[in-house]
């Protein structure tokens, strides 16, 4: 293994998967703020797939955060129930919506501090719908990949989410903070998986201080 400082490695590392998936980017399917968000607090503990395939009928349902604020919460719980944890899911969804039409005009906010006044919403969901939807980076992403990715690369050796973001945004160039997060969660599901990783075809394999634990 090639041995690196973090920001060397993350430097490299960031080089190596952009050249690996050029294209890589949310794969949410969504064309406003608001179908961003809602898709965003809909994927959690599970996949992006299954998101897509959700949100397919329900944002030709409701269009707008008005909709969402006066939906019927059963009714709402049926329209999401197979992305799971479907009561919680609603109940926030429900709930943001009223705050979004009556403290921000039904518009879906550009600042952290305010997306984390909607319940259901960390900074992971923020930093997503921010970047997403209005460019705007403030944070890295924390997934269950990044998180995953971030400890074998040696970046660092937190477990806690918002700790891991602070160790990867102090490396991590800032104008790269969200395409690391896109870079990390498309090389995750490819070849860095959590039970098999695939270390033999890894583009990352001379920099990552784990390579050899795999193989």
């Amino acid at each position: 293994m090639i041995d690196l400082e973090p920001k060397e490695r993350i430097q490299k590392i960031i080089e190596l998967l952009e050249q690996q998936y050029p294209k890589a980017k949310t794969a949410l399917t969504y064309t406003t703020p608001l179908e961003m968000l809602i898709a965003t607090m809909l994927s959690a503990q599970t996949t992006d797939v299954r998101v897509n395939l959700v949100t397919q009928s329900l944002f030709k349902k409701y269009h707008t955060a008005q909709d969402y604020a006066n939906a019927d919460l059963k009714e709402l719980e049926a329209d999401i129930h197979s992305t799971g944890f479907y009561h919680n899911k609603a109940k926030n969804l429900k709930a943001s919506c009223q705050i979004l039409v009556k403290k921000f005009g039904g518009q879906v906010p550009k600042t952290m501090a305010e997306l984390q006044e909607l319940p259901g919403v960390a900074r992971k969901t923020a930093n997503v719908v921010l970047y997403n939807s209005y460019g705007i980076t403030a944070g890295i992403a924390v997934d269950t990949h990044v998180m995953r990715l971030s400890k074998r690369l040696g970046l660092t050796e937190q477990k806690d989410q918002d700790k891991i973001e602070k160790d990867l945004m102090a490396l991590t160039p800032k104008e790269k903070w969200m395409k690391l997060t896109d870079l990390l969660i498309f090389h995750g599901r490819q070849v860095c998986m959590a039970k098999s990783p695939r270390c033999d075809i890894c583009v990352l394999n001379k920099i990552c201080p784990s390579a050899f634990t795999f193989n």
